[in-house]
């Protein structure tokens, strides 16, 4: 089976988690899918590049997700969730996909 990018995951973790929670009007809902990507991505991040790649990574998946919240007000909701995703993204990719 192939290997899904750290990357990917990342991004789908704050899109799916804003989405889910949006869809469902349920909060912890998206919290789920958000926490359980980055679980995930982080796994990948540890195995690519290291533990300390994987906490700086993972810090920085969690003020995404912090910083999506201020940003909406100048942007919108679900502009602002897709540029943090794709912020999330080239920097996993940075960090970690691109050793692999």
């Amino acid at each position: 089976m192939a290997r899904i990018p750290s990357s990917l995951v990342a991004a789908t973790g704050l899109i799916g988690g804003f989405g889910v929670a949006r869809a469902t009007k349920k909060r912890e809902l998206g919290g789920v899918a958000l926490v359980a990507a980055g679980a995930v991505a982080a796994t990948q991040w540890k195995r690519a590049a290291g533990p300390a790649t994987a906490a700086a990574l993972t810090g920085l998946y969690v003020a995404a997700f912090a910083g999506s919240h201020p940003l909406a007000k100048k942007l919108g909701a679900w502009p602002s969730v897709l540029t943090v995703a794709g912020g999330m993204a080239v920097a996993s990719w940075a960090a970690a996909d691109r050793r692999g």
